[in-house]
């Protein structure tokens, strides 16, 4: 009867958010349902379980939703993304469209700016270049979703992106766990989505297909907003708030900010906080925590306030309505955070129910052992919630500690752990019902009918065959 109270809460918690219904109402009645069927008390699993797992995530992650919020505004208001991606634009040509699209999104999400933010530049500019190359509109989406929901989330080491932070504070890891595994990981996925895309152009001219007009329009504000709360670390509704500026900075001012993001990332991560005498943090009032559980945090917060600070520096006469533009990134941030805590808040109660011990049985009994369990469970998840940020709190929250365990039991570095499950969480979270999914096909004006099967192919396809990779060479070579 417990594991029937576990399957029915997710189940309604699926079925709901998929007909749009606010992940903020549907997770703590979902995880009331589940306890309720297995005869928990309700009231203090919501105000003690529930709140206590996603208070946690708030104030773990709340920093650098906020700050990544912020950044990925400015370079938006700036012009800053507009100017990269003309740039690129003008520099490809649509000889090579597809691929000035994947470098686009690829640069400006690597850069830190949120995936949202950088659609309503992107989307654009590919279809101008796929027009003028007379490409079908149905491959746009795919060739869209290669450069900005595959490698530079997953793959590449150092990404800003939630997903590659999640895991930190688990496995005491940063941002560039497994650094030589995610290079490999991301050439598969990029070498497949650009290899895939061109043998689809070529089929398609040779059936005569052309560059056709919209097959929908952009969904409503209010429509997109409930389905990519949490998708996006960036609420839909403050997209058009702050200002625009009309004057473009040149590439070169545009990408700085981007490369300062890295490479302070880098710098601290390595030289900085290694050296810094941290033992304070063991004391009860700072949370009896240590600099291996908060330094990848800390180290990506100082990078985006440090590429906040250089962009606001180069482009302070373009930002003419400044006040209004970070008002609007700090509070894109935070329906997407209390969105994700409120999946991590109903793990936390499943976590807590008798039944679920036969559920972490199950996962711990998977063979081929922790890397492909782990694969498994959080793969399984993201699929489940739609959520590749969801889906990994939530396995990571109520299963990270026995993958510590475990990892330490079978000799596997961490970081090895680190980067199996961010790029697990990328793959089968790409499901038609994912609210990432959703936008892009709306943004880019086509339909799940006609654009779904390419993106299948480079969103998932490679991905999963990235992961395969990573996880033998990982087995065989252990981290590296």
């Amino acid at each position: 009867m417990d594991l029937i109270g576990i399957l029915f809460g997710l189940t309604l918690l699926i079925w709901l958010a998929f007909r749009g219904w606010s992940v903020l109402i549907l997770a703590p009645i979902a995880a009331l349902l589940a306890a309720g069927i297995s005869g928990a008390p309700l009231l203090a699993n919501w105000t003690q379980t529930f709140m206590s797992g996603a208070s946690g995530f708030v104030a773990q992650f709340l920093p650098l939703f906020l700050l990544g919020a912020i950044f990925g505004k400015l370079m938006d208001d700036s012009g800053s993304i507009r100017a990269i991606a003309d740039s690129i634009r003008t520099n490809f040509g649509p000889a090579h469209a597809t691929l000035a699209v994947v470098i686009v999104g690829a640069l400006v999400t690597y850069g830190g700016v949120n995936l949202f933010v950088a659609l309503f530049v992107i989307v654009p500019m590919a279809q101008g270049l796929y027009e003028a190359a007379n490409i079908p509109r149905r491959l746009m989406p795919a060739a869209v979703g290669l450069g900005t929901f595959t490698f530079t989330m997953s793959a590449l080491p150092g990404s800003p992106a939630l997903q590659n932070a999640i895991p930190m504070p688990h496995f005491g890891t940063t941002l560039f766990a497994a650094p030589g595994l995610g290079l490999i990981a991301a050439a598969v996925m990029l070498g497949f989505g650009l290899w895939w895309l061109g043998r689809a152009e070529a089929a398609a001219k040779r059936k005569g297909e052309t560059f056709t007009s919209a097959a929908q329009p952009l969904c409503a504000v209010s429509v997109l907003r409930e389905q990519t709360m949490t998708s996006f670390e960036f609420d839909v509704a403050e997209i058009d708030h702050g200002h625009r500026s009309m004057d473009a900075p040149s590439v070169g001012v545009a990408a700085l900010p981007l490369a300062v993001v890295l490479c302070v990332n880098i710098v601290v991560s390595i030289l900085v906080l290694p050296r810094l005498d941290a033992s304070f943090l063991a004391e009860e009032r700072w949370g009896a925590t240590s600099l291996a559980a908060v330094g990848g945090v800390w180290s990506v917060l100082i990078a985006l306030a440090a590429g906040i600070v250089i962009l606001i520096a180069l482009n302070w006469q373009r930002l003419t309505a400044l006040r209004e533009t970070i008002d609007a990134g700090a509070n894109a941030s935070v329906v997407p955070l209390i969105s994700v805590a409120s999946l991590v808040g109903f793990g936390s109660v499943v976590a807590g129910l008798p039944a679920f011990e036969t559920v972490r049985d199950w996962v711990m009994s998977i063979e081929g052992g922790p890397l492909i369990s782990l694969a498994v469970s959080v793969n399984l998840l993201a699929a489940l919630t739609g959520s590749a940020s969801g889906g990994m709190a939530i396995a990571l929250d109520a299963l990270g500690e026995t993958y510590l365990q475990l990892a330490a039991r079978h000799g596997i570095d961490p970081a090895l752990m680190h980067r199996v499950a961010v790029m697990a969480s990328g793959t089968l979270d790409a499901l038609p019902h994912n609210g990432a999914i959703v936008t892009l096909l709306s943004v880019c004006g086509t339909t799940h009918r006609d654009s779904y099967g390419p993106i299948v192919m480079t969103v998932i396809v490679g991905p999963v065959l990235a992961l395969i990779a990573v996880i033998a060479l990982g087995a065989m070579f252990g981290s590296f």
